[in-house]
């Protein structure tokens, strides 16, 4: 049985930093996808950052701000967040698939078979 839970949210102010934690049990993704939505109250679920085999895509909105990196170890995938603002305000979903693909195919939430719980994240200004 795959389980995915997620950690490490919280409130922080306009300008700090969180880091999340995805914990995959059950299997591997190394040759999948990995990765992060995020789900804002009355709006649709949004594509963050995946890892898809050896490639990384993240959504403009975080390019240079939010990192992805893996503990293969561990099989847990973290997502780093610097200067964050207050529209990152949302819960934050790990997700998993079993195939590597295109960006197009990444940032689509029928890509991904396994969810996790979700995390809240609160950005205050």
């Amino acid at each position: 049985q795959v389980q995915l839970v997620e950690s490490g949210g919280g409130l922080v102010q306009a300008g700090g930093s969180l880091r999340l934690s995805c914990a995959a049990s059950g299997r591997t993704f190394s040759n999948g996808v990995m990765g992060w939505f995020r789900q804002a109250p009355g709006k649709e679920r949004e594509f963050v950052v995946a890892r898809s085999g050896v490639n990384i895509f993240y959504a403009d909105s975080v390019k240079g701000r939010f990192t992805i990196s893996r503990d293969a170890a561990k099989n847990t995938e973290y997502l780093q967040m610097n200067s964050l603002e207050p529209e990152d305000t949302a819960v934050y979903y790990c997700a998993a698939g079993p195939d590597s693909g295109t960006y197009y195919q990444a940032r689509h939430t029928e890509s991904y078979d396994y969810w996790g719980q979700g995390t809240q994240v609160t950005v205050s200004s």
